[in-house]
């Protein structure tokens, strides 16, 4: 970029000077002694006093000075909030530089500060006629963020003129107002919806973004007024900010599953060139019953999924999680593994970012194994990721397990087993148990390892391995008793409650298994029970019953002795379960008949446990919303509609095509103007284009415009009369450049310049012009005040000619607004 910023940013950096505007990067402060830096943060600094005076000086520059160290106390979380009458005199300054920063102050404080911005509400009107654009969008946020509904008509009124601004820049910020308006007056909302409508139709890429937001926000079943706008909003997404691209892929997911029939269709063709015939002749058509119609991707359906594919290299972790869950539910199921790559590139960022990404990839692998089996290794545990980052990749590592991998899996997860990290190792023990249960042929292998366990010293794990065990013995009993044994011999060692319990079951389910055992088991519980935890007491309690009811000889005095020591305990759950398994077993004349189902209450076979993911119904909510990331439905959450049976009609996204206005041609019944003012190129370059065509046109904004083009590249200039926003003297020259040609024009820029000393802000290189497609970009060019033309070469990748622009006097006079008072006594001092 040739030139540099000063006092503000071209069109083609809007963006940048919204962030540097509202972040206070133009401010930093910059003060005038290390002593006055210090007492500013200070603690015992008296209430900003030197600031306060420096607000109410005379001097421009002292002002500017106390607005940058307001702006940098403001960035620092400070409270500057008593400074607020001292800032808010200052809002009428004639110095742009200043102005800029007194807005910034009052967008943040004006909610708090209600009384004193009412104030000067008279001042944000005028300012939103002020000739630069940042000074008018800074004056309608301060006016939409006064939350007093006596201003609401004010609001309204100024949000419509902005809406309908030249600058893309003011029409971004009057959809940001939108939003603002509708939370303090929803009674507002059919005047917004109108509003919204007409941003929709913008075909800026500033403002693409901000509307869909506001879209969202007032109305969201509004689809219709998406209809004309969606082929736009796709064309459009690549170039649209980041930010920006993140909410408008969500909301044309949205839309997808509401236009489109599913792709998810076992008959269903696709065509990438989205022809809109699929049989070759009317021959081939009839030999196909009329029942079967194969499926036809909508083109504008592929239009959504071709225009977002990009987006996938994006820099932007949330814009390459938003396509990969528009791919996830808008696209064929055999085209969604292009977003895998992209998805596991995003696990090299912060955790913040793995979290949410592990989470999406968890519930994607569930599904659809082989997307991610090729990327295994990117799940293998490192030490040194958080225990969130672990359990997630071990969940990942556990949905991806099948016979071909699970040896692999199963030597990580023994290494996993030993960490020190006892959180992450228990959930190590639950993915054996789960891949255990779901590949058969490693069933076997996985509890003789979990047994092995049981002797592990780390009582954490022990006491997951019998839990595990237990779940696994439940799917085949009859084979593994020799296990149950085993559990039984190492039952004194064991000392977590939770695992002690588990074994206890065991003895009471399968105790046909284990006749001997079992009796042996429940004498050693007598002598402990009053000393055990109340899980555990319970469980020797059910032991008892089902012994007492398999086994009566070798265990009714010690399920007496039993029950007689629970009658008595002092958790009531633990006497409440004892009354009842007393009148359940023993019979008696208070149990009655209830006696004779004791063995078809407490013996009845019990299904096995279903050891499965817990992200086995996350997608039920969105991919990538804080719905899925919770696991719950959270506040302003909107479904996913299913998809129709039979789309709608499509006509209605079809726009009206308007042929481009030839400006090129001569203009018809005017008078022919000289020469000089319809000149652009030098005369060298005018002899070897004698031929092209020329105009000049006028308007209210411009009458001093011309045109020209040579090979293909067609370009019009003219004077928007404005304050130059690069360099005070500066006068802001605004170019139109159009390809005419049938071949793609590629990195359009300003090459050297006559004479050399010329003082010229050029605009930002121009990479891609397509044929037919037109951009317009902004320069500053200074005269030094002459009439003087000014010479350079416009260049593009293959040729380069010279350009002349010779101003009007008139063009390098800086506009200025004043009342009719002060004209006429201006006037009448000359």
């Amino acid at each position: 970029i040739c030139g540099v910023m000063s006092s503000g940013v071209g069109y083609n950096d809007q963006t940048g000077a919204e962030t540097a505007v509202e972040a206070g990067q133009e401010t930093t402060p910059t003060t005038s002694s290390s002593g006055a830096a210090f007492g500013l943060f200070s603690s015992d600094f008296k209430k900003n006093e030197d600031l306060k005076e420096m607000l109410e000086s005379n001097k421009e520059s002292l002002k500017l000075e106390a607005m940058k160290r307001v702006v940098g106390l403001i960035s620092k979380g400070k409270n500057a909030s008593e400074l607020f009458p001292a800032v808010v005199k200052n809002v009428a300054s004639k110095n742009i530089e200043l102005k800029k920063l007194v807005y910034v102050y009052l967008v943040r404080y004006a909610e708090e500060q209600q009384d004193l911005a009412l104030l000067s509400i008279s001042t944000f009107q005028r300012a939103l006629k002020d000739p630069n654009q940042f000074i008018r969008a800074s004056a309608l946020r301060v006016l939409s963020s006064i939350r007093v509904p006596i201003i609401v008509p004010i609001m309204m009124l100024a949000i419509k003129e902005a809406a309908t601004d030249l600058s893309p820049y003011v029409r971004k910020t009057s959809a940001h107002a939108i939003q603002k308006l509708y939370s303090l007056d929803p009674d507002q909302k059919e005047q917004l919806i109108e509003v919204i409508e007409k941003l929709l139709k913008d075909k800026s890429t500033l403002v693409a973004g901000s509307v869909v937001v506001a879209f969202e926000e007032v109305c969201p079943d509004r689809i219709d007024l998406i209809h004309k706008n969606y082929r736009k909003l796709c064309n459009l997404l690549v170039d649209v900010e980041e930010w920006g691209q993140v909410v408008i892929i969500s909301m044309l997911t949205r839309y997808a599953r509401t236009q489109f029939t599913s792709p998810w269709k076992e008959d269903a063709v696709f065509d990438e060139n989205n022809e809109k015939t699929f049989y070759d002749s009317d021959s081939e058509e009839k030999k196909v019953p009329t029942e079967a119609k194969p499926y036809m991707m909508d083109p504008d359906h592929r239009l959504l999924l071709r225009n977002t594919k990009p987006l996938l290299q994006s820099r932007n972790t949330a814009v390459v999680m938003s396509v990969a869950q528009l791919y996830w539910h808008l696209a064929p199921k055999h085209e969604v593994s292009v977003v895998t790559k992209s998805l596991v590139r995003l696990l090299r960022s912060h955790r913040e970012v793995q979290y949410i990404v592990l989470q999406n990839i968890a519930t994607m692998s569930i599904q659809r194994k082989g997307m991610f089996e090729p990327y295994m290794k990117s799940f293998y545990v490192r030490s040194t990721d958080p225990t969130h980052i672990k359990t997630l990749k071990l969940e990942i590592l556990t949905n991806l397990a099948n016979e071909a991998n699970i040896s692999t899996i199963l030597r990580e997860f023994q290494t996993y087993v030993k960490s020190q990290d006892k959180t992450f190792a228990a959930a190590t023990i639950q993915a054996i148990g789960r891949c255990a249960t779901n590949i058969s042929e490693v069933t076997d292998t996985c509890l003789n390892g979990l047994v092995l366990l049981l002797s592990n010293r780390d009582e954490t794990v022990v006491a997951e391995s019998v839990v595990v065990i237990k779940k696994l013995l439940q799917t085949q009993p009859t084979q593994h008793s020799e296990i149950i044994k085993h559990m039984a011999k190492l039952f004194d060692n064991i000392t977590v409650p939770m695992a002690r319990a588990s074994i206890l079951w065991l003895m009471g389910e399968y105790c046909d298994r284990v006749p001997k055992i079992a009796p042996d088991v429940l004498r050693k519980m007598a002598k402990t029970f009053t000393t055990e935890e109340d899980i555990v007491k319970l469980q020797t309690v059910n032991l008892a019953a089902k012994l007492y009811l398999t086994n009566s000889k070798q265990t009714k005095l010690l399920t007496q002795y039993i029950l007689n020591l629970g009658k008595y305990d002092q958790n009531y759950d633990i006497r409440d379960r004892t009354r009842f398994i007393r009148q359940l077993i023993v019979p008696s004349e208070k149990s009655g008949a209830l006696n004779k189902y004791a063995r078809r209450i407490l013996l009845a076979p019990k299904p096995a446990p279903v050891l499965e993911s817990a992200f086995k119904d996350r997608d039920r909510f969105q991919l990538g919303t804080l719905s899925h990331s919770l696991n719950v439905k959270a506040s302003g959450y909107q479904e996913l509609s299913d998809w129709p049976a039979v789309a709608p009609d499509p006509s209605v996204r079809n726009v009206e095509v308007i042929e481009p206005v030839k400006e090129w041609a001569p203009s018809l019944g005017k008078a022919k103007q000289p020469k000089s003012d319809a000149k652009f190129y030098s005369d060298d370059e005018e002899k070897e284009e004698e031929g092209s065509e020329r105009s000049s046109s006028s308007s209210s904004e411009d009458d001093s415009s011309s045109s020209s083009s040579s090979k293909g590249l067609a370009a019009k200039y003219h004077f928007p009369r404005q304050p130059c926003l690069y360099q005070p003297s500066m006068v802001s020259v605004q170019v139109i450049l159009t390809n005419n040609s049938d071949h793609v024009l590629e990195e359009i820029h300003i090459g050297e310049r006559s004479p050399a000393g010329l003082n010229v802000h050029c605009f930002n290189t121009i990479e891609r012009l397509e044929p037919g497609a037109s951009v317009t970009v902004s320069m500053g060019v200074d005269f030094s005040d002459s009439t003087q033309a000014a010479n350079f070469q416009l260049c593009t990748k293959e040729d380069q000619f010279g350009v002349s622009i010779q101003p009007a006097v008139g063009e390098l006079l800086m506009p200025f607004t004043m009342t009719e008072a002060d004209f006429n006594r201006e006037q009448s001092e000359i």
